[in-house]
């Protein structure tokens, strides 16, 4: 037993035979209890630990003060200790664990240390034993402490952050001040610039267009971002005036033509071939001449930045400024040569590019053009050239004012049957609304009263407004609908746009027989007033979109024409508007003077669609437009000068646009009588309308509207030609 303190050996012995069995028991040794953290010196069983380990009994004295301060500190009644675990501990608690003891390892040497460590894990249990008291205090003491230091830090913590935040966006914010103001500076520069260049031009214009120059053509839609990116086919839209190539007839014109996409070679090589058949009447040899230099004297660029921008529907004077290879190769085809740009919508990157190049824009300053090309400005140029106007109001931005403007149109003019509304921003029929007074109750009455007293004793001040304004907004919730559905798709849509954006009311001409008619007119620099094309508008399904023109125009008498076109033009000269504007006219029959009434309604100032069409017109027949007299003259082809029966130049003729989609299509017919020209388009679009609808290929056309207002035009035709003929025979 006393070579092996922690087991006992038992011995067995049966009658027959000796035999040993043992098991061997873990038993501790030199147990004693320590009660309420206090051993008792006398009890027997510490007694006999103590003389067992007399000689290392100071290190185990040590250890075992610090149990029973733990037990007292922790108020544990009871704990069993194991002697021989005690003194092991003993002897590792001089190598450093009595600098910073812990309670595990001293519980260790207890018996019932689990009992004793759940004790002690009880929450509060420390201040119900030795020093319970002042350790509560000073634990109280030391948590609020660390709960102000921590509330300090945390605000330290925030407070940095506030400032730092403050200080990026401080910095963030003087950064983009002096972008700005450098931004701003530059702009100023450039439009400095541009008005040194512009007075320059203004001043030797005549001096100019008689001697060689460069032309270089930007056909640019400087639209906001919003509507840029709420087109499709953005850089188709911006080609469609791929025929300004043919202001090449002019033999002492050069065109560079700025591109917004990249065309393929079926594109390239059309135009060349198209731009070889210039309508000359000479001699063979002067027409290969005259080929051949047509040739030299155009040139297509296309930026660099196109590609790195295909999603983002930046305008062509945009993806100009961002291509810097394309600037300079410009640069160099004009070295030494009198040039100057003609641009599309206004961009204020136009004034960038011309300041880039040097070159003096043909056109009004950017903000001066989109000032004056909304609904409202060309309103306000209208009635400042004293022409004839709509009844209407512009500048309307709220609903309360469209109720009240509207109702009070509506008792100034009875005979009205339609009311438009216009988009400030918006061109054509894609911002335009209409309603129909017919289903207003009041309405009815007002005209039985009207027609009851004739318009000189019919006093619109007798009606009372009021009675207009109750029906009116529920009038227009229910009838009042976009021109075109693809656009904004009912006429709350519409709304919210009107007047976020601005906009106008005006009455729609009350006729049965109603001709739109737009004239292009060039503001020279030196203060000239030129025509240059003149058409009555083909309508497709929607009445209100013009989507080709009849040049030259018959709706109106030409003098009556250039005198409204005249007054215009000086009204935008005196408003610094220069370059290419057109005019959108209405004319019809007035049933109560039964005299022909002209209204101007629209005013663009940017380079046409239909003038683009007129130059690629003029080019291929050789001819010239006289707007003062209405007329188109082409000459004849030398080969048939001396034929019996003599014929003009006549034909058909595409504009195309793109390699890729081929969405979009221009077509010219040329015939020496309107019913000719009209019939001869018809037939072609209706055989193109065959080819491309076939099962396999389905496509959307608005091919048919315009054949069905072709035939409609032409029926008109045909009826004034036969009452023209009945009082001569």
């Amino acid at each position: 037993p006393s070579a092996l303190p922690k087991q006992l050996c038992f011995l067995s012995h049966p009658s027959s035979c000796f035999s040993f069995s043992f098991m061997i028991l873990d038993i501790p040794r030199y147990l004693f209890t320590i009660r309420s953290g206090q051993v008792d010196p006398m009890a027997a069983d510490f007694c006999h630990f103590k003389q067992c380990f007399v000689l290392c009994w100071s290190s185990v004295v040590d250890v075992l003060e610090a149990l029973q301060k733990l037990l007292r500190e922790f108020a544990v009644p009871l704990a069993k200790v194991g002697g021989e675990r005690l003194v092991e501990l003993s002897h590792v608690w001089d190598s450093g664990w009595s600098k910073a003891p812990s309670a595990m390892p001293v519980l260790s040497v207890l018996e019932n240390w689990e009992e004793v460590s759940e004790l002690i894990s009880h929450p509060g249990q420390r201040y119900k034993g030795e020093g319970g008291i002042e350790a509560a205090a000073i634990h109280i003491q030391s948590s609020w402490r660390r709960y102000l230091a921590r509330t300090a830090y945390l605000c330290h913590c925030r407070r940095k952050w506030a400032a730092g935040t403050i200080a990026i966006s401080w910095l963030m914010h003087a950064q983009l001040c002096r972008v700005r103001k450098a931004l701003q500076a530059r702009r100023f520069s450039q439009l400095e610039n541009s008005r040194s260049r512009a007075q320059h031009l203004a001043a030797n214009w005549k001096r100019i267009q008689s001697f060689k120059r460069t032309i270089i053509h930007i056909p640019s839609l400087g639209y906001s971002q919003r509507k840029r990116l709420n087109l499709r086919g953005f850089d188709i839209l911006q080609n469609i005036q791929m025929s300004r190539l043919c202001d090449i007839r002019d033999e002492n014109v050069e065109v560079i033509y700025i591109c917004p996409q990249h065309l393929g070679n079926d594109i390239l090589d059309y135009y060349t071939s198209l731009l070889k058949c210039d309508g000359a009447t000479d001699g063979a040899d002067t027409r290969t001449a005259r080929a051949s230099s047509s040739v030299r004297r155009y040139i297509i660029l296309t930026p660099e930045a196109v590609d790195y921008f295909p999603t983002h529907n930046m305008c062509l004077s945009t993806l100009l400024k961002y291509s810097p290879q394309t600037l300079k190769h410009i640069r160099n085809l004009i070295q030494g040569k009198h040039a100057y740009i003609v641009g599309g919508i206004a961009h204020v990157d136009d004034l960038a590019v011309a300041d880039e190049l040097g070159l003096p824009i043909l056109g009004p300053e950017p903000a001066i053009a989109q000032h004056y090309s909304t609904k409202s400005g060309g309103r306000r140029i209208f009635v400042g050239a004293e022409v004839d106007v709509p009844p209407g109001q512009g500048d309307i931005y709220s609903l309360n004012q469209l109720h009240e403007t509207l109702a009070e149109l509506m008792t100034q003019n009875t005979d009205v049957q339609r009311w438009l509304f216009k988009i400030d921003s918006e061109d054509g029929s894609h911002g335009t609304a209409y309603c129909d007074t017919c289903h207003l109750s009041c309405y009815k009455w007002a005209l039985q009263e009207y027609h009851r007293y004739g318009p000189e004793l019919w006093n619109p001040k007798c009606i009372q407004v009021k009675i207009y304004l109750d029906e009116i907004p529920e009038w227009l919730t229910h009838y009042a609908q976009p021109a075109k559905t693809s656009c904004y798709p009912n006429w709350a849509c519409f709304l919210k746009t009107f007047l976020r954006q601005g906009g106008v009311v005006e009455a729609y001409p009350p006729s049965n027989s109603v001709t739109c008619l737009t004239v292009d007119l060039l503001l020279e620099p030196g203060g000239e007033v030129t025509m240059f094309s003149c058409g009555d508008q083909l309508h497709g399904g929607c009445k209100l979109e013009a989507i080709g023109s009849i040049v030259p125009q018959s709706s109106v008498h030409p003098e009556t024409l250039h005198s409204i076109c005249t007054r215009v033009g000086r009204a935008c000269l005196q408003r610094r508007i220069v370059g290419y504007v057109s005019v959108d006219l209405v004319s019809f029959l007035d049933h109560n003077t039964m005299e022909k009434k002209v209204w101007a309604v629209d005013l663009d100032i940017t380079y046409s669609n239909q003038l683009a069409m007129t130059q690629m017109l003029l080019m291929m027949t050789g001819g010239t437009l006289n707007c003062r007299t209405g007329c188109l003259e082409a000459p004849m082809p030398i080969s048939e000068k001396c034929c019996e029966h003599q014929i003009t130049k006549q034909g058909t003729v595409f504009a195309f646009f793109d390699s890729s989609k081929r969405s979009s299509i221009g077509m010219i017919t040329v015939s020496e009588d309107l019913q000719r020209a009209l019939a001869t388009f018809a037939r072609h679009l209706s055989v193109i309308h065959q080819e491309i609808s076939i099962p396999k290929s389905q496509g959307e056309t608005n091919f048919m509207e315009v054949i069905k207002e072709i035939e409609d035009i032409l029926q008109m035709t045909q009826n004034k030609l036969q009452r023209e003929a009945k009082p001569a025979s």
